[in-house]
This record gives structure tokens, C-alpha cells and sequence, in this order.
């Protein structure tokens, strides 16, 4: 129900509020009693997680998940579950960017020494394909 009288409060510039009630099949006093209601005690309590959740995840620079996220409010004294702070954060947006270890490609397996120099450093070829030479 929110949801549709949010809508008609986005709308009421461009349309009528008694015909957007009357198509959405709402009334229109309970349109104008949605305005005036102050928000839920779920609503302020989520709204002040948002802040933190956000807080949090600038402070590190983007790079805390929502188990780490959950553990700093932990700390802060902050009750919430793991999954809420999960939710919010999908809500909100926030994807946590975790860079991978550093791991070499292209590296020799074994001693360097042990790979013969058949060419012995000279790239000089006295005819066209006498000498073929290749690197990775």
C-alpha cells in the first residue's frame, strides 16, 4: 500500500490525486493520512543503520564486506542481524571490492640456470631463416 501512495506522491504534479487514488483503488483519505504519518519505529531504526552501513563501508575505503560491516556495529554496540546488514547493503547498493592476491604467471618452474643458451646471445643470422629466435 505505501508503495502506491508513494507513487501518487511522485506524481501528484502531473496528475490528480483524486484520480490517481481512484485508479490505484486507494482511498483518499488514507492517502493523505499515509502524508501526515511519521515513520515506523523498523523505518528510523533502518534509516540509522543506512548511515552507519555507509559509514563504514566509505571508511574502508569500499573494500568491507557485510560480515565485516556486521562485526564493526557489533563493536559499536549496534544490534543487527547479519542478514539485515546483507539486505541494506543490497539495497544501498554497496558491493564490497576485495582484490585478489597477487599470484605470478609467468614464471620458470624450477632453476633459471638449467634452460641451455643454444643461440649463445648472438641474434646475427648470415641467410634468412637460418636462425629462429622466440620469447613469450
Amino acid at each position: 500500500m505505501s508503495e502506491k501512495y508513494a507513487f501518487i506522491e511522485a506524481q501528484k504534479a502531473s496528475y490528480p490525486v483524486v484520480k490517481m487514488c481512484t485508479w490505484l483503488a486507494v482511498s483518499k483519505s488514507g492517502y493523505y493520512e499515509w502524508r501526515t504519518r511519521p515513520l515506523s519505529r523498523t523505518a528510523t531504526r533502518r534509516g540509522r543503520l543506512r548511515t552507519l552501513i555507509a559509514k563504514v563501508f566509505a571508511d574502508s575505503d569500499g573494500t568491507y564486506g557485510h560480515r565485516r560491516i556486521h562485526a564493526v556495529l557489533t563493536r559499536w554496540g549496534e544490534h543487527a542481524s547479519l542478514e539485515l546488514v546483507r539486505a541494506l547493503m543490497r539495497a544501498m547498493r554497496l558491493v564490497a571490492c576485495q582484490p585478489r592476491p597477487y599470484k605470478p604467471t609467468t614464471t620458470i618452474a624450477g632453476d633459471v640456470d638449467a634452460i641451455p643458451d643454444l643461440v649463445r646471445r648472438d641474434f646475427t643470422a648470415t641467410a634468412p631463416g637460418t636462425k629462429l629466435v622466440g620469447d613469450i
